[in-house]
């Protein structure tokens, strides 16, 4: 759903406004509400999320977020999964969490829900991976398939249940096949 301001709207002026439920993101002047998350949809989300973490928070490698905003190249968009290299992770004055992101994500990640725009989700992949994203996932739960992004690369496609699906050399300890990510919805 767009949303048009009877004005023109900054993005400075949209980070004030409160939080929608579900989340609006500024992209080109303009609000877009994203779609409400559905049953496969969260279901890799909570899942991914978890298993990447039990993996890679505790050695401080990376930490995997759901739904964060990220406000960076003139846009703020929610990701369904942002990662971060753990050094990268903004902090605050107590070296906890901060609770603004002005950088891209250096890994992020889309679910497909049924009513969205496959285009408007690359897009925002294609965004990230300009301002410094190391991949993007474009994950398909009705066609049980993976879009793979990386900078300056050609898009890979993963759609065969015994494929390792390619991931960003600081998870290279994450081995998901595209049968094991398409588990999580039985």
């Amino acid at each position: 759903m767009v949303q048009t301001p009877s004005k023109p709207i900054t993005l400075d002026e949209f980070l004030k406004l409160p939080e929608t439920e579900p989340a609006s993101e500024y992209i080109e002047g303009k609000i877009i509400q994203k779609p409400m998350p559905q049953g496969k949809h969260s279901a890799i989300q909570t899942e991914f999320c978890t298993n990447f973490n039990i993996i890679f928070k505790p050695k401080q490698i990376a930490r995997a977020f759901s739904e964060l905003r990220c406000t960076f190249g003139g846009r703020s968009t929610v990701p369904d999964i942002s990662v971060f290299n753990w050094s990268r992770i903004p902090r605050d004055e107590n070296r906890e969490i901060a609770n603004t992101f002005p950088i891209a994500p250096d890994w992020t990640i889309e679910i497909l829900s049924p009513d969205q725009s496959q285009t408007k989700v690359t897009k925002n992949i294609i965004h990230c991976l300009k301002h410094g994203t190391q991949m993007g996932w474009l994950i398909d739960p009705d066609e049980q398939t993976v879009f793979v992004y990386r900078p300056q690369q050609e898009t890979e496609v993963f759609d065969d249940p015994d494929a390792l699906i390619l991931v960003p050399s600081f998870a290279s300890e994450l081995q998901l096949t595209i049968q094991d990510l398409f588990s999580w919805l039985l």
